[in-house]
């Protein structure tokens, strides 16, 4: 069951891959990033989960890129957005909890509402160990995914079906909801020191369990 659930899950990101390059055509987390391009500054960083490519944008002068993602059409679009802002990146067709690269290879890694999207908790955990392995040692990495504390999603289940209109057809895309404990212990598991756990950036509110979304950034021990 779990494997038709992923090809589904694939098919329905293929189908709206032209909807979020037109749409969403620019990161909702832009702040985020270009402050840790501001901090990192050079390097090679994977980016996991890369969808159409706006999340490289900020990294896009003096970084050497790597993209993946298990959609093939989301893929096309990011060598469309690639481009089209004109800038390098090598793109690679692969699933989170395996990732095609040797261990320590990346001096820095961000995945961007990635995580949310895996099926089963055993998957999940293999995915942020694989992070792990292909990072260098000092090696940091930001992660986002939902928050299941937000408030549209108190009286759900940690599963939920989220809809995406496309013409004449509503798509469903599978989000497995975290709280900011879970991730935390998550990442704690696969071997990361969390350096920083909050909120998005247009989050305002004092109390950072309800926002949408939850950010860490995270280490690699040297």
């Amino acid at each position: 069951m779990k494997d038709k659930g992923d090809r589904v899950t694939r098919e329905v990101f293929n189908q709206i891959a032209p909807g979020w390059y037109n749409f969403r055509h620019w990161s909702i987390f832009r702040a985020e990033l270009e402050a840790l391009a501001h901090k990192w500054q050079k390097g090679k960083l994977l980016n996991i989960g890369c969808a159409h490519g706006p999340d490289f944008l900020p990294f896009k002068d003096g970084f050497d890129l790597y993209g993946l993602d298990f959609s093939p059409e989301m893929l096309r679009f990011a060598q469309k957005y690639s481009q089209k802002f004109i800038f390098t990146v090598k793109l690679s067709l692969a699933e989170v909890s395996y990732l095609p690269y040797r261990d320590a290879t990346f001096d820095w890694a961000i995945s961007v509402a990635t995580y949310h999207h895996i099926r089963g908790k055993e998957e999940g955990q293999a995915a942020l160990n694989e992070l792990r392995r292909v990072l260098k040692p000092g090696g940091e990495a930001f992660i986002t995914v939902w928050n299941r504390w937000q408030p549209r999603f108190w009286l759900s289940r940690r599963e939920v079906a989220v809809p995406w209109r496309k013409r004449d057809k509503t798509l469903y895309r599978y989000y497995y909801l975290f709280s900011y404990h879970e991730l935390e212990r998550m990442v704690k598991k696969a071997g990361f020191e969390v350096v920083k756990s909050f909120p998005e950036s247009s989050y305002h509110f004092p109390i950072k369990l309800f926002s949408r979304n939850i950010c860490l950034l995270v280490k690699k021990g040297d």
